[in-house]
């Protein structure tokens, strides 16, 4: 990223594809990233529609926040689109068409990483046209009522994040993770992987979610112990090995980062932030952040520039 020109525009060099299974749905799915001229944008197709229809990927089309952030956009629909977002967003992508015969974008590990680490196999081509940055002049807050998660966006000089988390369990308390600048991106957050605790499962199973779901896809935390024949029929209904019952903690065992779960977060508010549709300079500051936090936030950023184009 660094060695990138900023004032200008970008695109992946080739065209390259991934397959992987769909976290909620369960299904095999075909990813496509394909280069993309000027002015572009990134946008999302769903080639599996009879019309192919495709959409811009930002904070307009946001509809279901549950689990990952769902676009939608008449009969269109595609979900956990955050990951490849955060990936196109942090190394400098601003235009982009992503090909997909599914209605969600594969989990692959749960992270960025193999997204980032293909950008860079095939490389990245500069445009000639200029790269426009919406500069924030006035802090921009959104807070959830319900939850108290909130995030905000300052005036800065550069785009940096820091973000605060805290659950209640032993395994996963407070944490914080703090992005300084986007070269930090592929070293330092990318491998971040996706959690869930195992007391969140069955709920999800029963919204008809995370039929993909796996210990390859997710860190998986065990913090509050069940009988041996419940573990073992929620191992059945996701058609995992069986473990002990009695060993709580991180079932997938070790982090790629002492505070993975923090970095993670980060992560995301990356991926939801990037549906602004044009790189931003100012600190995102988040506590407890989720995706519809993360989006709402998106979605104030839009009104505001679109507000300041109006007016211009």
């Amino acid at each position: 990223m660094s060695k990138l020109n900023k004032t200008k525009q970008h695109t992946i060099s080739e065209s390259f594809n991934f397959q992987g299974k769909g976290l909620h749905t369960g299904l095999n799915i075909n990813l496509n990233f394909v280069p993309a001229p000027e002015n572009h944008g990134i946008k999302i197709q769903r080639v599996d529609l009879p019309e192919k229809p495709v959409m811009d990927a930002v904070a307009d089309y946001v509809g279901q926040t549950v689990r990952g952030t769902v676009l939608t956009k008449d009969e269109m629909q595609v979900s956990t689109i955050e990951h490849a977002m955060a990936a196109l967003y942090a190394l400098g992508i601003d235009n982009c068409l992503l090909e997909v015969d599914a209605p969600e974008f594969p989990i692959l590990d749960g992270s960025s990483r193999f997204y980032v680490q293909k950008i860079n196999e095939v490389g990245i081509t500069e445009q000639a046209a200029t790269r426009n940055y919406y500069k924030i002049r006035d802090k921009i807050s959104y807070k959830n009522p319900e939850t108290g998660s909130e995030i905000s966006i300052s005036p800065d000089d550069k785009f940096c994040i820091e973000v605060e988390i805290g659950f209640r369990s032993k395994f996963l308390k407070n944490q914080t993770a703090i992005l300084n600048n986007l070269d930090e991106f592929p070293e330092g957050f990318s491998e971040a992987r996706t959690f869930v605790f195992v007391r969140e499962i069955e709920p999800l199973l029963k919204m008809n979610l995370i039929k993909g779901g796996d210990l390859k896809n997710a860190v998986v935390i065990y913090d509050q112990e069940r009988s041996q024949e419940s573990m073992d029929n929620l191992s059945d209904k996701l058609g995992q090995p069986h473990i002990d019952a009695t060993k709580l903690g991180y079932i997938t065992g070790d982090l790629f980062y002492e505070n993975e779960p923090a970095r993670h977060k980060l992560l995301d508010v990356i991926g939801d932030i990037s549906l602004v549709g044009i790189p931003l300079i100012g600190k995102i500051s988040a506590v407890h952040p989720g995706h519809s936090t993360n989006t709402q936030l998106a979605k104030l950023i839009r009104n505001v520039m679109m507000n300041d184009l109006y007016n211009a």
